[in-house]
């Protein structure tokens, strides 16, 4: 979504041209654009011209902290999560476990990579991109 709206700023995007360019139910857009508009990365314009725009510049759109924002329990396994569900009770090598760590080292250098990646990175060929979204 925040593609799509980098790609056709200043106009602005809807829901329903997102989930036809990438064949995404628009009922699910809709939760992610309330996510992305909540956070501040998207403005929502109501009416009958109305649609999707950027509230930030692409290049300070952090991929990783996007990610952070809109999936805070991104965790690779159930017992990474704080909770009855990682308790000993659910797996029974819970304490001894070392896999949990391993997972933790894994979805930090994931973020941190993600952390090193803007918006603007990932629109840098928008006349290919436009073209193939059929713009």
């Amino acid at each position: 979504m925040l593609i799509h709206a980098a790609l056709r700023a200043p106009a602005l995007t809807t829901v329903g041209e997102v989930a036809a360019d990438f064949g995404i139910s628009a009922p699910h857009l809709d939760k992610v654009a309330q996510t992305l508009a909540s956070h501040g990365y998207l403005q929502t314009v109501r009416g009958r011209s109305g649609g999707l725009a950027l509230l930030k510049e692409p290049a300070s759109i952090r991929l990783g902290q996007v990610a952070r924002t809109t999936e805070p329990d991104f965790q690779m396994a159930p017992c990474m999560a704080a909770g009855p569900e990682c308790s000993v009770t659910r797996c029974p090598i819970y304490d001894p476990c070392v896999l949990r760590g391993a997972l933790a080292h894994a979805t930090n250098a994931f973020l941190a990579e993600l952390d090193k990646w803007t918006l603007a990175d990932l629109v840098k060929r928008r006349k290919s991109l436009l073209v193939a979204l059929g713009s």
